[in-house]
């Protein structure tokens, strides 16, 4: 294993591991760090932002569901991974169809005295997952409003 595994990796409930990984992999160009298909689990990278994606069986015995599970999955949370390709990104979203959630836009967050801009889209994956891509556009002065 060459990558550097992260401190903090969500994992991801699915219903059909091969589907998420085509979106994962062959969409949003992660790679599988390892996986284990016969239990529908895989560990992804892109860049160092890592998941893991785990594949729902019913009635299982160890199970980390807390309460019953609809979809979209994943509601109140949105993963963000930054890229340095937002832009081609977004073009082969949309070419392929997949469901976006937001449209790519350039925003600006304040962090203490300064700004910091990111242009950004959120795909929602074939669970309802919504992950938004971010590139960084720069840094500004924070303008306190009068």
């Amino acid at each position: 294993m060459r990558e550097k595994l992260c401190r903090l990796v969500p994992e991801l409930i699915c219903t059909d591991c091969k589907t998420s990984l085509a979106f994962y992999v062959d969409l949003l160009g992660f790679k599988i760090v390892y996986d284990r298909p016969e239990e529908g689990f895989a560990y992804l990278d892109r860049d160092g932002a890592q998941i893991m994606l785990d594949q729902l069986v019913p009635d299982d015995k160890r199970s980390w569901i807390t309460g019953p599970l609809e979809r979209p999955f994943g509601r109140g949370i949105n993963l963000e991974i930054r890229v340095d390709d937002v832009e081609a990104l977004y073009a082969r979203v949309l070419t392929e169809g997949a469901p976006v959630f937001l449209p790519i836009e350039d925003k600006w967050y304040r962090a203490g005295s300064i700004e910091v801009g990111c242009r950004q889209f959120i795909v929602q994956d074939p669970d309802g997952y919504l992950i938004r891509m971010q590139g960084k556009i720069g840094e500004r002065p924070y303008a306190k409003a009068e």
